[in-house]
Order: C-alpha cells, then sequence, then structure tokens
C-alpha cells in the first residue's frame, strides 16, 4: 500500500502525527485509523464477492485488476492463446518482398514483346500491353491554387 514512501517521509509523517495528535494520543489515533482500514477492506472484500456471485460462474475467474486496460492488454498479449507469436516470428517481410520482386521481373520477361506475333491466330487472345514502370507519369497542369486535401480541412 505504501511501496513509494521512503524512509525519510515516514520519518517526517510519524513526527508530524507527533506533533499534531500529542504522544498520549497517538495511539488512539493509529488504533482509529487501523480500525478504519480494516473496515474499508472488509467492505471491499464483501463487494468484490458480491459482485462475482452475480456474474455467475462463467466469470469464476474474473480478476478487478483486469479492469485496469494495461493490465486487461498486457495479460491478453502476453497469453499466445492465438498462436500469434509463431505466425509473427514465421514471417519475413524481406523475404516475402524479394519473392514478389522476383515474380514481376520474371513476368516481365515472359511477356512478348511485340503483341502481333500473337495476332495470327484469331482464337488466341492478346496479351495485354505492356507498361513501362520507369517512364515518370506526366504531369498534371498547375494551377495557382494549392491542391485540396481533404485530411487537412
Amino acid at each position: 500500500m505504501f511501496n513509494d514512501i521512503g524512509p525519510m517521509e515516514l520519518l517526517t509523517i510519524i513526527v508530524i502525527a507527533v506533533l499534531v495528535f500529542g504522544p498520549d494520543k497517538l495511539p488512539k489515533v493509529i488504533q482509529d485509523v487501523m480500525r478504519t482500514i480494516r473496515k474499508i477492506r472488509e467492505f471491499s472484500e464483501s463487494a468484490k464477492q458480491d459482485i462475482r456471485s452475480e456474474l455467475g460462474p462463467e466469470f469464476k475467474d474474473f480478476e478487478f485488476e483486469d479492469l485496469n486496460p494495461k493490465t486487461f492488454i498486457r495479460k491478453h498479449l502476453d497469453s499466445d492463446e492465438l498462436g500469434l507469436k509463431e505466425i509473427r516470428n514465421g514471417f519475413d517481410l524481406k523475404k516475402e518482398m524479394a519473392e514478389v520482386t522476383d515474380a514481376v521481373k520474371s513476368y516481365d520477361t515472359d511477356v512478348p514483346a511485340s503483341p502481333a506475333s500473337s495476332s495470327s491466330s484469331s482464337s488466341s487472345v492478346a496479351p495485354a500491353p505492356r507498361v513501362d514502370m520507369t517512364k515518370k507519369p506526366e504531369e498534371p497542369v498547375q494551377d495557382d491554387r494549392p491542391p485540396f486535401d481533404a485530411d487537412a480541412t
């Protein structure tokens, strides 16, 4: 409960308590504070038990700490029920991109250069025209207005 209180802070609190309540009333004040803390803990535990009993047997392992979003996410990401770590480790993006690049390059070399050679037979379908990816697309006519950006407005 008091994990972040250092020894100097604890000593300061004790000195202030002695000065405020006096040495003769301090034991009674400490007893009253401890009794109040104990009652608050009992009340919160009974409230937790009531909530668990109302939720039913499917929530018997429900923990109230899971309601904290950080704890909830950490708990569900650490447990790898779906096998996401195996999928993540088995997927190599560089390798996949190299395979796609090789496939595109091999497709470019397999397509005939002139479509006229395939037009001799009437039943065959002419291949799609090659698109030169090295050419830059034509630039649009420049207006005096800046381009419209829907996300910026």
